[in-house]
């Protein structure tokens, strides 16, 4: 295909993967549709049919219409470019504030609601490296592996939903946040070398940040309390917390100080038991060392 016919081609939904309507989240849902309703109004309103709205803002008929019936979350670009075509005087491109809220998965932004308001986080991860220090790419292949397989839409809605909670390293004032990793999974060349360099060098990178510590727990460590599996601690700024084990209650979400005293004590075991946080990074910068 030549420059000028790429340049010219309208978009499908095979060029924006990743912002399909979870039919589970009825906020979602009941926002998407308001939305694409107003859309359809004010493009009725000039008098402009569907193929020729589609043309003067670069997508397809199909795609058009899919929005405009709720079916599909548009992009911020595809808003501005419909306020400036109908002439919306900027209240088409304003509903970006309500559905950049719904464009990640319902679970996903509950667990990021919770991250966004905690004062200190507290992460250990048996398997993998946590979602917090994924890059995009080793996110991706991760996702990818999974079976039965995600549809191509789904992996790029759920990559772009875990690298939107890493905003929480953005925060200010800034939370206090703290990893424990196992080595296995970091010694394991998810996507290939690069693809593994880089998610080493992002260790690095967060591990270095003034309030972030990162510990490795050495596979010749012996047995800890969190073989059997994640652990997460969230503490909020009123003096309440919420947390979650894998081996404990059931891997249920507990808010009970009762409850939470023991994963507290099952998170200190673990970090007591890693590496110190200088010792850490030197780890990760040894393996970064042996490639």
């Amino acid at each position: 295909m030549t420059v000028e016919a790429e340049a010219g081609r309208l978009k499908t939904e095979a060029d924006e993967p990743g912002w399909e309507v979870d039919a589970d989240d009825e906020w979602g849902v009941a926002v998407i549709a308001t939305v694409g309703r107003q859309l359809k109004l004010r493009r009725e309103a000039v008098g402009m049919r569907a193929a020729d709205f589609g043309k003067a803002v670069g997508y397809g008929e199909d795609l058009v219409y899919k929005i405009e019936g709720g079916k599909r979350i548009p992009r911020q670009e595809y808003l501005d470019k419909a306020d400036q075509v109908l002439k919306a005087g900027g209240l088409i491109a304003a509903t970006w504030e309500d559905v950049k809220k719904v464009r990640y998965p319902k679970k996903v932004r509950e667990l990021g609601k919770l991250e966004a308001k905690a004062v200190e986080i507290g992460v250990y991860e048996c398997n993998i490296i946590a979602g917090l220090l994924q890059t995009p790419e080793h996110a991706r292949t991760l996702i990818e592996a999974w079976q039965p397989p995600y549809s191509p839409d789904d992996v790029e809605r759920m990559v772009a939903a875990r690298m939107a909670r890493q905003s929480v390293f953005d925060r200010d004032p800034a939370p206090s946040i703290h990893f424990v990793l196992e080595e296995a999974p970091l010694r394991r060349e998810i996507g290939g070398t690069m693809v593994w360099r880089q998610q080493l060098q992002r260790l690095l990178e967060v591990g270095r940040m003034r309030n972030v510590t990162l510990q490795v727990m050495p596979t010749n460590s012996g047995a800890h309390p969190g073989l059997d599996g994640r652990i997460e601690l969230l503490k909020f700024e009123d003096g309440t917390a919420v947390g979650r084990a894998d081996g404990a209650f059931y891997g249920r979400p507990v808010s009970d100080p009762r409850q939470l005293r023991i994963l507290e004590l099952l998170y200190g075991t673990i970090r007591a038991q890693a590496l110190p946080t200088r010792e850490s990074l030197a780890f990760v910068e040894q393996l970064l060392g042996e490639t």
